[in-house]
């Protein structure tokens, strides 16, 4: 009888529910943050991959599927997704039609690592990407959106770690100082570190190797080499998740796998499966796009890993029998038909104040169920207005400095013309009124 591959497996229908739920919950949410799906090829040129993630990560190394063709071209089944959102932005000319770029994946990735509870060779990812925002806002929002995810998907026994890299400015400092620490080290180091340390030794922080881990525990911290943008920027993201309420732990060890990261990075662990492990992170990536032949320009995501979040989901589930008709109810939540990616409401913030307001507002409505965009540019009314329009939001929040010193924000039909006045006490319930969505 012949059976499945090592650390592959079939999804059998009784399973499937589940993982359609939480993929429709998280559409959902995603698509009311502005988000649209892109679907890419699993199988790349393995140049993409070796640029991106780094010729001296495990990835390339030890775990891609790699192979040539039949006239000698080297493919890779794609180990990550974010090497190929980045390809398509790229050859598609997408930030072409609008700088600003929100896009996620759902689908199967593929590694060469030990199969163990929660991972496999072939698994499963729900990527979010976000191109054309400098602001650390967004990084503070993809934050957000993890934690409002799982939040729906009722888990607890989660902990947000967040770190930042620093950038092409501050980095060179910190990597010096890092390779003398490890030069004293050296003893203690495995092979893996030893070769990697001279050629990225930023590498040698994600060592998985007890000895290793050890021996770097009191290495040097990016977080005491940053230049003043990138402070500036971490302790924004730091500002905005804590007056959110989203609960955080800065851990200067966090350094993630691949090479395209820089200033914020993050990711979720959870105890649910047992010893503590990632069920999400991500982080920017400013320079990537660039260096796979692009223009310069800023990106951020994230991945979740959708095989280790089902177990937990179902674990969940199946631990509280008494909850059988809550489960229920949210699994039929879940399954909602998708509303169209045109945001309800385009908030256009004049002035810097009025710039933090409007993402605070932005978040809070989306998580109410009301699709809201906001930008961060600082733009005249004039051009955003231009590009309310383009988006086909259904009205415009207009809160400028004057509109809120005198506490009566303008909301706009787009399409009638008519216009209401908002308080700036509690906007987000105004809204929802005036929408009928109370």
């Amino acid at each position: 009888m012949i059976q499945t591959i090592r650390g592959f497996r079939d999804i059998l229908p009784e399973d499937t529910p589940l993982w359609q739920a939480i993929e429709s919950c998280a559409s959902k949410l995603f698509e009311n943050f502005g988000f649209k799906e892109i679907r890419i090829p699993i199988m790349e040129k393995t140049e993409l991959f070796a640029r991106s993630i780094g010729e001296t990560t495990d990835i390339v190394e030890k775990e891609m599927y790699t192979f040539p063709d039949r006239k000698g071209d080297k493919l890779t089944l794609r180990p990550e997704a974010t090497a190929s959102v980045v390809r398509a932005f790229i050859q598609h000319s997408m930030g072409a039609s609008d700088s600003v770029q929100k896009l996620y994946t759902i689908g199967p990735m593929f590694r060469r690592e030990r199969p163990q509870k929660g991972r496999y060779r072939q698994f499963y990812q729900i990527n979010a990407e976000v191109f054309g925002i400098a602001s650390p806002y967004i990084d503070a929002q993809l934050i957000l959106i993890l934690n409002e995810l799982f939040k729906r998907l009722g888990l607890s026994e989660l902990e947000a770690h967040i770190n930042s890299l620093g950038c092409k400015e501050c980095r060179p400092n910190f990597q010096k100082e890092l390779l003398t620490f490890l030069q004293d080290k050296k003893e203690q180091l495995c092979e893996n570190c030893l070769r990697r340390m001279d050629k990225n030794p930023l590498r040698t922080l994600d060592c998985k190797v007890p000895d290793c881990r050890e021996a770097l525990k009191d290495a040097p911290s990016t977080l005491n080499h940053l230049c003043s943008g990138c402070q500036d920027h971490f302790e924004t993201v730091k500002s905005v998740l804590t007056e959110q309420g989203v609960d955080f732990i800065v851990d200067k060890t966090l350094v993630r796998g691949l090479d395209y990261y820089s200033k914020t990075t993050f990711e979720i662990l959870t105890t649910a499966l047992g010893a503590q492990s990632a069920v999400a992170g991500g982080g920017r990536y400013d320079a990537l796009i660039k260096e796979l032949g692009g223009d310069e320009t800023y990106g951020i995501g994230f991945a979740i890993g959708l095989d280790r979040l089902a177990e937990i989901v179902a674990q969940m589930i199946n631990s509280n029998a008494q909850e059988d008709a809550k489960a229920q109810t949210s699994k039929a939540h879940f399954l909602e038909l998708m509303h169209s990616n045109s945001p309800d409401i385009f908030i256009i913030p004049l002035g810097d104040k009025a710039i933090r307001l409007a993402y605070m507002w932005t978040s809070a409505l989306n998580i109410a169920g009301i699709k809201t965009e906001t930008d961060y540019s600082g733009r005249s009314l004039k051009s955003l207005m231009k590009r309310a329009d383009k988006l086909n939001a259904q009205y415009v929040l207009i809160a400028g400095d004057k509109e809120i010193e005198d506490n009566a924000l303008v909301l706009r039909n787009m399409g009638t013309k008519e216009q209401y006045f908002v308080t700036t006490d509690n906007p987000v319930e105004q809204v929802e009124t005036l929408l009928n969505r109370v």
